[in-house]
């Protein structure tokens, strides 16, 4: 049993124009410092076994200090990016509707079936982020492991391990909150959500974990 406490980054500065951020390597603001900051504390007491992020400095920048405070050094891997949103990438979805609306529609009404024009499909993304957790399961098969990726990763990611359809990445999880905690425990093949979008603070040292 290998438990996975999935965490988006900490906010960037594409963040309130809620652009579209891919593979774009785009900065933390102070607030996503902030949130990163937040998270160190959280896995001071959390008795984490390895910290594992996408390569991206957005992830990268929110998983160190949680890395440090656990006396870890976080480990980078590629199948841990974003899903790469093509010709929306940088976009808000009005300069999408301007640029390209039919293709918006279609994605919108069925983002696997009709992803971004020249972007990943979800589906191969999902795909992955799986591989990859599976590699780390077998590497820490009793372990408790933090993740920071990002939010459409994620997403279809539970969808795949949770047995939900990926056309419905969107409307199951509307929102994965910055810096926020979804934890997901892998047992024999099987997945189970055991919460999403907690704040990360830090548990009391004689909270159980397990």
């Amino acid at each position: 049993m290998t438990d996975f406490i999935l965490v988006r980054h900490g906010e960037t500065e594409w963040h309130a124009e809620n652009r579209y951020a891919g593979l774009t390597d785009v900065a933390l603001t102070g607030r996503g410092e902030e949130q990163a900051a937040a998270l160190a504390d959280w896995a001071a007491t959390a008795r984490l076994d390895a910290v594992w992020c996408s390569p991206l400095s957005r992830a990268r920048r929110t998983a160190a200090p949680a890395a440090a405070a656990c006396g870890l050094s976080p480990h980078v891997d590629e199948r841990l990016y974003e899903v790469d949103f093509g010709r929306g990438e940088g976009l808000t979805k009005a300069e999408m509707r301007r640029r390209f609306p039919d293709e918006l529609a279609a994605f919108l009404a069925d983002p696997v079936g009709h992803h971004l024009p020249g972007g990943e499909d979800p589906r191969a993304a999902a795909l992955r982020a799986a591989d990859c957790l599976a590699d780390i399961a077998r590497a820490h098969p009793d372990g408790r492991v933090l993740i920071v990726a990002h939010s459409t990763l994620v997403r279809v990611l539970l969808c795949h391990l949770l047995g939900i359809p990926l056309a419905d990445y969107r409307r199951v999880f509307p929102q994965l909150l910055n810096g926020a905690l979804t934890e997901l425990r892998l047992r024999d093949g099987q997945a189970a959500l055991l919460r999403l979008n907690a704040p990360a603070t830090p548990a009391p040292l004689s909270t159980p974990l397990r």
